[in-house]
């Protein structure tokens, strides 16, 4: 039976990835959750997930990609306005040099980074399936306390590794993509054939749609229903390349995202069975036009998330360096 669930999962995604008329649904992502699942890899207790795959030789050799020493940033500006569906940035002033007895200035932010603007990293609590997290601890590990296992503060040592830009804007011949435009894995592997760069394990994988791009031409949009990216299909091909991140200029997944019933079906896989965080709202233009310039468009990835005890992610601001 399993082995004929398998063949029908893969025969559907085979049939999305070449633009055949068929559906994935809510029963396929259940398989998908299975099939996929890195639960026990590296054991029961491990609430590293894909991370484990960023051993000692993997990070010395990302940092050899390192030629030039020119950091680019991936963080977007902070948005102080409430858009997107998101809620704002809090950035408010406590102490200013506008008073002539003021010995230094300090402030105040605040925010609440899940959501469509602000650039953060989703750790492996922030995500539930049937009651279970990655590696089948129990979402009651999370409480009014925060998270006793798979908490972001896990990360506090920091992500270093090979990433490697996917810009499919540039592989389209567009300056963005436009809403619910689905990225599949032909495209993927056509963008590697394209730039002569392989993803491997350990990698993490960074898809430029141009939102930011966008949201400058357009305006803000309702996200969830008007949004490009990862198709489903594309998650036993992340599988087998044996990724350790995912990140986009976006939430990754397109939406709305074809599934009845699941709302973003490549987090939900992606966190909870595969292990993988993801880093959500890049700002991948800069990062574009400078790989697009050096036709390098594999380089050092370094994220650094706040050592926050039980949180569900943090906010960010990733850096490559070419």
């Amino acid at each position: 039976m399993k082995t004929w669930r398998a063949f029908v999962t893969l025969s559907l995604a085979l049939c999305l990835a070449t633009g055949a008329e068929s559906k994935i649904s809510k029963d396929d992502i259940d398989h998908m959750m299975e099939t996929l699942s890195n639960w026990g890899r590296w054991g029961n207790a491990d609430q590293f997930g894909a991370l484990n795959l960023l051993t000692k030789d993997k990070r010395l050799r990302a940092v050899a990609l390192v030629k030039e020493g020119t950091p680019v940033s991936l963080a977007h500006n902070a948005i102080t306005v409430k858009a997107d569906d998101s809620p704002a940035f809090e950035h408010r002033m406590i102490e200013t040099g506008e008073k002539p007895d003021s010995g230094g200035a300090s402030d105040y932010v605040g925010v609440q980074y899940h959501g469509f603007t602000a650039t953060h990293l989703d750790a492996l609590c922030h995500i539930f399936y049937k009651g279970k997290m990655y590696n089948g601890f129990s979402q009651k590990e999370v409480t009014s306390r925060g998270a006793s296992k798979l908490g972001v503060d896990r990360l506090r040592d920091g992500i270093f590794t090979r990433a490697v830009l996917m810009d499919m804007p540039r592989h389209f011949g567009k300056s963005f993509l436009e809403g619910r435009q689905a990225i599949y894995p032909q495209d993927l592997e056509a963008w590697e054939n394209k730039v002569g760069v392989r993803v491997g394990a350990g990698d993490a994988i960074l898809i430029r749609t141009g939102r930011w791009a966008r949201r400058a031409t357009e305006g803000s949009w309702d996200i969830m229903k008007n949004s490009a990216g990862l198709h489903v299909s594309c998650l036993p091909w992340l599988k087998r390349r044996d990724v350790a991140i995912v990140g986009s200029d976006l939430a990754t997944d397109v939406m709305p995202s074809g599934v009845e019933g699941v709302l973003l079906p490549v987090h939900q896989v992606l966190i909870a069975a595969m292990g993988v965080p993801i880093l959500d709202n890049l700002d991948l233009e800069a990062a574009g036009e400078a790989a697009a310039l050096r036709k390098r468009w594999e380089f050092l990835l370094t994220v650094a998330p706040l050592a926050v005890q039980g949180g569900t992610g943090s906010p960010i601001n990733p850096t490559a360096m070419f």
